[in-house]
């Protein structure tokens, strides 16, 4: 059942009476774990790189997989940056500072406050929006139960810059390195963020593509419009972005989403679903209600992406694509 704290999501729509939340296990990388009767399932997106690198092609060498391998290590082993709660084991001897609590007299105040502090850390952008739980996973990757205490009433959701330059070079590893840089930093931002609030006397669950959908929170925080791609566009960096939030009891005031004319723009721009080299975005003129994976979450208007395709095009490439980013006409501005 769709929660009392619902706003409209712009342009997108959703039919309550078939929306349920999603099971994270559902996803691509879930059903790659879980799902017997994917044909890809238990196989990995790096399982083939020992083969593609003997092929010694210029952006698949064993220099750009390392590459690739070295920006993943942040967001692979920054176990706290998607805690619920600070780890005990710090690497610091400086004893905490007891403090406080920070009281917020002006919600607009502190949330300009929030936002200029994501910039500091490295977000690009940030907007504020009330936590919807109908854009909670139902269950997790190990299939246990998500559910949020009522108390956490905001979540600041943050953008993270890919460098539009590098995406050119899709679906090589050059790109993929780009791409797994922006995960490590977004775990950077989520766990600083984090730890800003919880300094203030508040509480905070960092979450990357973990715990809660990003993109209706995104779009719900004013940052932009789902596209045609299956992705958050925005209007000053195009899809180039990865997207990371935290939610917290800190009293702010919320952003509203917006119609950006983005999604319009999508009906009849069709660059990304050309440029597909596995045809796993829709060429249809309008959105629909149609699904065509078991990765696409009924209930939600919108064109609608064969994931599983996607995801077997990576398994062949050594690595992820992102010629459908690279590609978009907000992308290239």
């Amino acid at each position: 059942m769709p929660t009392e704290n619902k706003k409209p999501i712009l342009p997108v729509e959703v039919d309550y009476d078939t929306y349920r939340r999603f099971d994270q296990r559902k996803n691509v990388f879930g059903r790659m774990i879980h799902d017997i009767d994917a044909d890809f399932h238990k196989v990995g997106m790096f399982d083939l790189v020992k083969e593609i690198i003997d092929e010694n092609v210029e952006g698949y060498t064993h220099i750009d997989f390392a590459r690739v391998r070295g920006a993943w290590a942040v967001y692979d082993h920054f176990h706290e940056a998607f805690g619920w709660d600070e780890s005990a084991d710090a690497n610091t001897v400086m004893e905490e500072a007891t403090l406080d609590k920070y009281e917020v007299d002006d919600k607009e105040k502190m949330a300009k406050l929030v936002k200029e502090t994501a910039g500091i850390y490295g977000a690009c952008k940030a907007g504020i929006t009330e936590v919807n739980h109908d854009w909670l996973y139902s269950r997790d990757m190990n299939g246990k139960p998500i559910d949020i205490p009522e108390e956490y009433k905001n979540a600041v959701v943050m953008l993270i810059k890919i460098d539009k330059e590098a995406l050119e070079e899709s679906p090589s590893m050059v790109a993929g390195a780009q791409n797994a840089l922006g995960y490590s930093r977004m775990a950077f931002v989520i766990g600083c963020m984090a730890r800003f609030i919880r300094t203030l006397g508040y509480k905070a669950i960092p979450m990357g593509n973990d715990t809660a959908l990003s993109i209706p929170l995104a779009v719900q925080a004013g940052l932009g419009e789902m596209g045609r791609n299956g992705l958050l566009i925005t209007p000053e960096f195009g899809p180039a972005v990865k997207i990371c939030k935290v939610f917290t009891d800190l009293p702010l005031a919320s952003d509203e989403p917006r119609d950006f004319g983005i999604a319009g723009y999508c009906k009849k721009c069709k660059r990304c679903a050309d440029t597909c080299e596995v045809d796993a975005i829709s060429s249809e003129d309008e959105p629909s209600y149609q699904t065509v994976s078991e990765s696409n979450n009924p209930g939600i208007k919108r064109w609608a992406v064969d994931v599983d395709r996607c995801y077997k095009f990576w398994v062949g490439n050594g690595g992820d694509c992102s010629s459908c980013i690279s590609e978009c006409i907000f992308t290239k501005g």
